[in-house]
């Protein structure tokens, strides 16, 4: 990632740690616009000039936060299906939905930081939906050439299952400060599975 230097030694790391949770906090509260260079390092206990050892300036910081927020819920959600040996395709999105909904309450601000890229970068946004999709595509046509799902577009039902759990947890997780129950989750799998047939 040309955005960031990344630290060489532990302690580097725990500063660099210290300035991204400040800027996942900040960003995901007051927004990209509003938050200041300083109020992130103020609340990240640094001196102002520290952030400039690892970023050339705010934007920089933005996107490698939204990057590394989006590779580590991608790599979360890889590991469960190895760990679980999911076989067939509505497994693997059961397991993909728990890890979504588990990654988005340890990191609430993950919402409001990628949909304010946006406005930030348009092409960081479009780029960040785009890698989960691609993931997608190939497991869909896997599952497509074995006959476990219908002829559709991969590319279409990726976008269209991210969609789903997408707007699922911004009703649970921001609308009702609430999260689904596993009571939701199957009805979510159920609906994968069967779509809207009585």
């Amino acid at each position: 990632m040309d955005y960031v230097k990344l630290p060489k030694t532990k302690r580097g790391e725990q500063t660099l740690k210290k300035i991204c949770d400040a800027a996942e906090e900040l960003f995901a509260q007051n927004g990209y616009y509003a938050t200041e260079i300083h109020d992130i390092t103020q609340k990240a206990g640094v001196a102002t000039g520290t952030l400039y050892v690892y970023f050339q300036d705010k934007l920089s910081l933005f996107l490698y936060l939204m990057d590394t927020l989006g590779r580590n819920l991608r790599r979360e959600i890889r590991l469960a299906k190895l760990a679980e040996s999911a076989a067939s395709i509505i497994e693997q999105e059961r397991i993909s939905i728990r890890v979504f909904f588990s990654f988005v309450r340890e990191h609430f601000g993950l919402f409001r930081i990628v949909w304010q890229a946006q406005f930030v970068d348009a092409e960081a946004f479009k780029h960040y939906y785009e890698r989960f999709s691609s993931g997608y595509i190939s497991e869909i046509a896997k599952a497509q050439e074995t006959g476990d799902i219908r002829g559709f577009d991969p590319a279409l039902i990726s976008y269209a299952l991210m969609g789903i759990y997408s707007f699922v947890a911004l009703k649970y997780f921001v609308f009702d400060e609430s999260e689904p129950d596993d009571a939701a989750i199957e009805q979510l799998v159920d609906f994968i599975s069967h779509g809207l047939h009585a």
